[in-house]
């Protein structure tokens, strides 16, 4: 070797295997960037085939390593350091191969068990490293066509089989499954027994994502993630089907939100939604395991509880819901107080038979009363609410057809002067003469108008029959005296209403002046809008007054900022005054604030003496109730007025 041209010569034996060596090595690695490059733009079966061809590039590149080391005199157990694949013994750098390989691999041994899966498969899959097995993944239907396609695939033969897997929650998985044995070099101690195979899956429906995305569409509410309506009916009807047979008890509860158009219209549609996302968050952290929550339409949700062991754990849970909603939500920084309303029905044993769709349509009912009641609670079901829906539609027809028949009377109250004993006014009260009915209170067929907008016909109807009565009293020579009437919600947001009113005083020939006007405090109104038409009636001579002061949430609020001549003390807070110590503070203050703000102020439903002496001594200007008189009809009324007015010319 001393000689330079042996020297020379076997420098260049040298160069000529380690040029030789490279080829072999890097050769593979461009073919596979241009394989890579094929996979990107490939689709359907020709990616499946180009990732089998890429896959025994990495190989074919692992087995060359492995036999350059052994001529570099390495043994193959120092190159096999770190061969951990999820229990597989296989090299760390063909681990780091398959896991970037963009398709689902499974590697399994002849008897079928789960070495490991690279990274794809579990995304795919969504199972567990830990804890995966084919019996878990595999429909038991295609074990055995997988077993016999691993004894084709022995002598190196690539094997294409279908498969039925599941994902791991549980819904099916159409695959194409390609299976081929790995050579015996990428794992350590080869076997004749335990031979290393490969899997890779084809998706059987190129579709499959999209699929799945319309089917979690149909079942699942986008916005809030909650299930659906659909997938709500068929989990409720799978219980009540388990509860046949497993005698337990299903409460299903419809719930909806109270006043959430007013949060739609005051924050915008986009803040309603935040508002239903962080709703069904507070629903879903006060479920248990064995509920269901579900958003059913707009604002409103539905659950159901299961295994409810008594009556108590009932109501607790009801108000749990209820509770949730306690706290503000906050939308544009600002918090907002949300409450809701529950409709609640009982499946037990003696209803194990009804259906998903009658158990929803009875809390339903029960929701139904509850918002007539006042909203923020919950009601159980009875078998008496399955007439209600049909009574309000009977009473709804039968309303309209009321006015054009006549069949609406007006009752007038007096409303009498503190220190004189005089009437100075009266308020005018609607009743339905039913003809097979009888007599029909208010508050039997105000709340359907006011919920069906008849309440805007009803209501000019009252105006004009009011006024024209109040004229024809004074025509007679009657004192002339203001007459109250009621506006509703739906009249006041009326574009028209003082021109409405303006015609009414035309057509009756009533004086501006005689006409009272009462908005109830508890409306939710527009405060500059509500400004400007209450400053349009003002300026025509109309007075306006509030009625039930100090049951709502704004009374101080609408003092400041509309023109109010007159507050009416609400006849909850006269009725206990004598026996409760808050009442009568109350309504003494309600008194001093309404003559310091230079407002009248009148007490309603004064039915005994000692309310009256109450009022007395606090100076209220006036009073109206039965201890003075009951609402009259119009006949009974101009009677009783005719007396009074003998009464004080005799006295004068």
């Amino acid at each position: 070797m001393n000689n330079p041209k042996e020297q020379e010569l076997e420098s260049r034996r040298q160069k000529t295997r380690l040029a030789s060596t490279n080829v072999i090595r890097f050769a593979p690695a461009a073919a596979m960037g241009a394989g890579a490059w094929a996979w990107w733009v490939a689709e359907g079966s020709l990616r499946v085939a180009v990732s089998l061809v890429l896959l025994g590039m990495i190989i074919y590149v692992v087995y060359v390593e492995v036999i350059m080391k052994r001529f570099q005199h390495t043994s193959l157990s120092q190159a096999l350091t770190d061969h951990t694949l999820t229990g597989a013994s296989v090299n760390t750098s063909l681990k780091h191969v398959y896991n970037h390989v963009p398709v689902p691999i499974l590697f399994l041994r002849r008897d079928g068990f789960v070495i490991g899966a690279n990274t794809s498969f579990y995304e795919e899959t969504q199972f567990d490293d830990t804890a995966l097995s084919v019996g878990q993944w595999i429909d038991e239907r295609y074990k055995a066509k997988l077993s016999n396609a691993l004894s084709e695939a022995l002598d190196g033969s690539e094997v294409q089989l279908e498969l039925l897997g599941y994902h791991n929650q549980g819904f099916p998985q159409d695959w194409i499954a390609h299976i081929a044995r790995l050579p015996d070099c990428v794992y350590p101690n080869p076997s004749l027994d335990h031979p290393l195979f490969s899997v890779c899956l084809q998706d059987a429906s190129p579709d499959r994502h999209m699929a799945e995305r319309i089917r979690y569409m149909s079942y699942y509410d986008d916005m809030t993630g909650l299930p659906n309506r659909r997938m709500f009916m068929q989990r409720l009807e799978e219980a009540l089907n388990m509860a046949a047979n497993a005698s337990f008890t299903i409460v299903v509860m419809y719930m909806d939100l109270d006043r959430f158009k007013r949060i739609n219209d005051t924050f915008g549609t986009d803040f309603g939604d935040m508002l239903l996302m962080q709703c069904a968050e507070r629903l879903l952290r006060s479920m248990t395991d064995n509920d269901v929550v579900a958003r059913m339409e707009g604002d409103e949700f539905a659950c159901f509880l299961t295994y409810i062991e008594s009556e108590q754990e009932m109501h607790e849970r009801v108000r749990q819901c209820l509770a949730v909603m306690e706290e503000p939500f906050y939308l544009n920084d600002i918090p907002v107080h949300v409450t809701m309303s529950i409709g609640v029905t009982i499946i037990d044993k003696s209803q194990y038979h009804a259906k998903a769709g009658m158990a929803i349509k009875q809390a339903d009912l029960a929701l139904s009363r509850v918002k007539e009641q006042g909203k923020n609670g919950y009601l159980f079901y009875t078998s008496e609410m399955n007439d209600r829906p049909l009574e309000r539609i009977t009473l709804e027809n039968d309303m309209r057809i009321a006015l054009t028949k006549e069949e609406f009377e007006l009752f007038y109250q007096p409303q009498v002067d503190m220190n004189s004993q005089q009437i100075v006014g009266v308020e005018a009260l609607v009743r339905w003469n039913h003809p097979e009915r009888g007599l029909i209170s208010p508050g039997d067929f105000i709340p359907l108008a006011e919920e069906n907008g008849f309440i805007v016909a009803l209501g000019t109807w009252v105006m004009e029959e009011a006024c024209r009565q109040n004229m024809k009293w004074q025509n007679i020579g009657l004192p002339p005296i203001p007459v109250s009437v009621n506006l509703s919600v739906r009249q006041f947001e009326m574009k028209n209403l003082a021109e409405t009113v303006r015609d009414v005083l035309i057509r009756t020939g009533l004086e501006p002046r005689y006409l009272d006007l009462e908005i109830t405090e508890s409306m939710t109104l527009d405060v500059s809008r509500a400004s400007h038409i209450l400053k349009k009636l003002k300026d025509m001579g109309v007075a306006i007054s509030i009625d039930d002061f100090g049951t709502g949430y704004s009374s101080l609020h609408y003092l400041k900022n509309f023109p109010i001549h007159r507050l009416k003390i609400d006849r909850s807070f006269v009725r206990d005054l004598e026996h409760d110590p808050n009442d009568a503070a109350i309504v003494s203050a309600i008194i001093a604030l309404g003559h310091n703000m230079n407002m009248q102020v009148i007490a309603e439903g004064v039915e005994t003496e000692e309310q009256l002496l109450f009022l007395q001594k606090h100076r209220c200007d006036e009073i109206q109730g039965y201890y003075f008189s009951p609402p009259l009809s119009c006949q009974r009324f101009e009677e009783l007025f005719r007396r009074h007015c003998k009464q004080e010319v005799t006295q004068m």
